[in-house]
């Protein structure tokens, strides 16, 4: 295997220099001449350890940097580790003024301090030329600053390799970021759609320059026969299914969008989705259209008629979608209604709120009681009951 041939970033002439420089001037401008030097030279790292260097001069101790601080004196802890930090701070601020970003994140890192990094970071637009992947994993996958490497993959990458992200990631515990995530991937598939639409049908004389996916799959009603499409239909199906998570928004408007060309698609393109969303993208249509809290009433007496068959066979997950619809339309009765009827015995791991959290936001601590009663917890079971007392 090759290795790398690692070049001296000081000549030996350089050397000879620092060496009549200590015995001319002493420790203190032999230092600075050896930091003015490595600055020229632009090693960095060797750099950052010359000025630890020169602190633990001023202190009288060791002048080795790489020793560990408790071989020092106590009394100049203190005061050396304010010199880690500031020549940590010093030589992170020059890597990133290079753009050297993984470097530099190595010192911000060690120091904890993320703020210059993450400003960097917001401000850093790539060139054609630079390779990101470092960036990407100071960004996302250590947390600096997730959007943005979300958007460089997007940017750089595309659809599929941003679907890949977000889908291998537990973005549960960060739902800003979920939702920064998913409505961009939603814009950008719907964006791509649309230009492809227009592209192809955009000779078309009664069809308006702008029109939208609705108006094309409506003026085209044979737009995806015999297995036409338009874009990459697992991208179209991923999407669509992430877009469940977002909130109420102008981009649960585009992936409804979405959803009408994906009706349009033939059968054997579709996708097999399970229930309650079995009806494909036109239950996914309907199901954003309720988030948007519109046909309300409809929307949620078609997915409750979608119980009666998962209860035949034992599958909780369309209750579990009706839970968390009307929790987030705040109908937190109906919801418990819902969840005692249709989840009182199901086991942990439900994706909506369990009977007693349902019972507790609602106040309704007899249901709470009763939750408690069959969940064989009698702490709960016996509070439920004082509560519904007070």
């Amino acid at each position: 295997m090759d290795t790398e041939t690692i070049t001296p970033a000081l000549d030996a002439a350089k050397l000879d220099q620092l060496r009549t420089a200590l015995e001319t001037h002493g420790p203190g401008p032999a230092i600075d001449a050896l930091c003015e030097e490595l600055r020229t030279a632009e090693d960095f790292q060797a750099l950052f350890y010359a000025l630890l260097m020169k602190k633990r001069v001023e202190l009288g101790v060791s002048p080795f940097p790489s020793g560990p601080s408790a071989d020092l004196p106590p009394e100049t802890h203190e005061a050396y580790e304010e010199s880690i930090r500031d020549a940590g701070r010093l030589v992170g601020g020059i890597l990133l003024e290079r753009r050297q970003f993984a470097r530099a994140w190595g010192f911000f890192r060690m120091l904890g301090e993320i703020d210059p990094m993450r400003e960097a970071l917001a401000a850093y637009t790539p060139s054609d030329e630079d390779d990101t992947y470092s960036i990407v994993d100071i960004a996302w996958q250590q947390g600096v600053l997730p959007q943005k490497g979300f958007d460089l993959i997007l940017d750089r990458h595309g659809i599929c390799s941003a679907i890949t992200m977000v889908s291998s990631a537990d973005l549960s515990q960060n739902p800003d970021l979920r939702t920064y995530c998913i409505g961009n991937l939603v814009r950008a598939l719907h964006q791509q759609l649309l230009e492809r639409l227009r592209g192809d049908l955009g000779a078309t004389k009664d069809l308006p320059a702008n029109a939208t996916i609705p108006q094309m799959v409506a003026a085209f009603p044979d737009l995806c026969a015999d297995d036409i499409y338009h874009i990459d239909i697992s991208h179209l199906q991923s999407v669509v299914q992430m877009a469940s998570l977002l909130p109420k928004g102008p981009e649960l408007d585009l992936a409804i969008d979405l959803c009408a060309y994906g009706a349009k698609l033939s059968p054997n393109l579709r996708g097999d989705m399970p229930a309650p969303f079995d009806g494909g993208y036109t239950d996914y249509a309907i199901y954003f259209n309720l988030l948007m809290e519109r046909d309300v009433e409809a929307g949620l007496k078609h997915f409750r008629g979608k119980l009666a068959e998962a209860r035949l066979q034992q599958d909780t997950y369309p209750a579990e979608v009706l839970v968390n619809l009307l929790v987030k339309l705040n109908r937190v009765p109906e919801a418990l209604a819902v969840a005692r009827e249709e989840l009182a015995e199901a086991g942990p791991g439900l994706s909506c709120p369990s009977v007693m959290e349902l019972a507790r936001q609602a106040n309704d601590f007899s249901a709470l009681a009763d939750a408690a009663r069959i969940s064989g917890d009698p702490v709960n079971y016996l509070a439920g009951l004082i509560a519904a007392r007070m």
